[in-house]
């Protein structure tokens, strides 16, 4: 009589394998989660430069005009609403995870270069499921270089 099918030692091991593979896909897996949340709060500070480079280029370099705001009874609203930013992650009222930098905005006047810092916050969301790490991430244009994303541990 011939059997024909695996051992127990077999099946075994082969549980032990996939449990190995499970163990180092999970960690692996739960850190592309939160930077696949971070996308909304870098797309919403993308909308905020560009807003930014905007309000320079339509109120110019010299004389300063006042600094860029995402408040709307400032003088220097970008036009950037909290409708605009709000998402499911992060949210705009009252300011709550964007802001502009202040004192590292501006522009360059003989070169007409923007220069600025955006930061969004994660821990004042309210929103279930928002990003824990990093704890913000900030959105930072030198003059006459790319606009670069730094991660705030």
């Amino acid at each position: 009589m011939v059997r024909k099918g695996f051992t127990l030692v077999e099946l075994m091991i082969v549980i032990l394998i996939v449990a190995i593979l499970a163990a180092v896909a999970i960690p692996l897996m739960t850190g592309r989660i939160d930077a696949a949340k971070w996308s909304e709060g870098k797309s919403a500070m993308g909308t905020i430069a560009t807003a930014v480079r905007a309000y320079y280029a339509e109120k110019g370099c010299d004389p300063a005009p006042s600094a860029p705001s995402l408040n709307p009874a400032d003088p220097g609203f970008i036009g950037v609403t909290a409708q605009d930013l709000d998402g499911t992650y992060f949210e705009q009222t009252a300011a709550v995870c964007y802001s502009i930098v202040g004192g590292s905005t501006g522009c360059v006047p003989s070169t007409g270069q923007v220069f600025f810092s955006i930061r969004c916050d994660a821990g004042p969301s309210t929103r279930p499921g928002a990003p824990t790490k990093p704890s913000a991430v900030t959105l930072i244009q030198t003059a006459g270089n790319p606009a670069a994303f730094v991660d705030i541990p």
